[in-house]
């Protein structure tokens, strides 16, 4: 080979020296592109190393285009917004995180540019800038998300999003009402909404599921409800009614008979006549809007003397009943509408309640059983002579 300015060519790729000194490396691509090496080197053996590093990558097909990646973040994003069939509810929470928390940083980025230490700091930032963590943690799956199509797209190598744990949510322990309480909070909303207090904690129901349900999904005799629609309030005021948001969310629900009273005066008095009516109906008899519901339920709460919970701390407690009664895991994610175990879990912890009471329970036979014979009771279990 002659002079420095010229190539030096070997089995892959080309290195020449600079004028400056330093070494130039190119190569031709897979796609029978040159690239040339994104910076120079100090060496021409560092220049080797570098091609036969992508030598390596084109052989294993591990290799990119690295003018691929070169594509802005919030074109990117939009892009794969777009080619989801997403529920309406959900785009419209995926289009806030991505307008409010996640595109004011990484938006004019290129893609090739969103490095681990970038999403590092955004992270803390977020953290430290307090929209929640519930919605940190949302806005960092979907950032996640986002590049984990765009690895499969090959536009980058790896997920610079590998902050441990930074997805999950832990939601605040929402309170539980004691049974009086629920029936105190039914007797302090307006009548046509009693019956919906009621089968949001025994029923299990959420709200787009209550707004939803119809006549014919009710059958008094055999005291169950069939889930099989909810309905979404958009920012925009739209109402949109569609399947539950997981197959297990399509569900027959059995209720307790203690609430089945109130359920037929309700439907005599309250639903929508026809067939396929609406059970539940606003006070002009308009489909029901959680947003024009919230009066009514900050009166009711008031009233009813109890702290500012949410409406859906009815289903919380239902559930939480639910599980005292010795409900298995499977059973409780039916109940709920879970596809998996993680939400269900969370209501297990209430059967340690249940088991505290049946421990005193055992104790208490283990105290008379230790008596001496003439102070138990005939026919009393603690006539059982103690081993040992």
């Amino acid at each position: 080979m002659g002079g420095n300015n010229k190539g030096h060519r070997r089995r892959f790729g080309a290195v020449r020296k600079l004028p400056s000194g330093r070494f130039q490396a190119r190569y031709t691509g897979p796609d029978d592109r040159e690239y040339t090496a994104p910076q120079t080197f100090a060496s021409k053996t560092d220049a080797e190393v570098w091609l036969s590093q992508k030598e390596t990558e084109i052989h294993k097909q591990d290799w990119n285009d690295p003018d691929a990646g070169k594509i802005p973040f919030r074109e990117y994003a939009a892009t794969w917004m777009a080619e989801r069939t997403l529920r309406p509810k959900t785009a419209q929470l995926y289009e806030g995180l991505l307008r409010l928390h996640i595109n004011p940083t990484m938006g004019e980025k290129l893609l090739v540019e969103i490095s681990s230490r970038r999403v590092r700091q955004w992270h803390t930032k977020l953290t430290q800038d307090g929209p929640g963590a519930s919605t940190v943690a949302k806005a960092y799956r979907l950032l996640r998300g986002i590049l984990n199509t765009a690895v499969e797209d090959e536009l980058i190598k790896k997920n610079p999003c590998r902050i441990k744990n930074a997805g999950v949510e832990r939601p605040e322990e929402r309170p539980v009402l004691t049974v009086p309480e629920v029936f105190a909070l039914a007797a302090a909303v307006p009548p046509r909404f009693r019956a919906l207090v009621l089968l949001a904690t025994f029923g299990s129901m959420r709200w787009g599921e209550l707004a939803a349900l119809r006549r014919h999904n009710v059958d008094l005799e055999a005291r169950t409800v069939r889930i099989e629609a909810s309905v979404s309030e958009m920012r925009t005021g739209e109402l949109v009614t569609g399947r539950p948001k997981t197959d297990a969310g399509v569900r027959v629900v059995t209720l307790p008979e203690v609430v089945m009273g109130d359920l037929k005066w309700h439907l005599q008095r309250f639903s929508e006549e026809k067939p396929d009516g609406l059970v539940f109906v606003g006070e002009q008899g308009a489909q029901l809007r959680r947003s024009n519901f919230s009066k009514i339920w900050a009166k009711a709460i008031k009233q009813a003397g109890l702290p500012a919970i949410h409406i859906h701390d009815l289903r919380h407690t239902g559930n939480t009943l639910a599980a005292m009664t010795g409900a298995s895991l499977k059973e409780l994610m039916t109940r709920m509408g879970h596809s998996s175990t993680k939400a269900a879990v969370i209501y297990l912890h209430a059967a340690k309640d249940r088991d505290r009471v049946i421990a005193d329970a055992l104790g208490e036979i283990v105290k008379e059983g230790l008596k001496p014979k003439g102070e138990a009771d005939d026919g009393d279990v603690s006539t059982l002579t103690p081993v040992g």
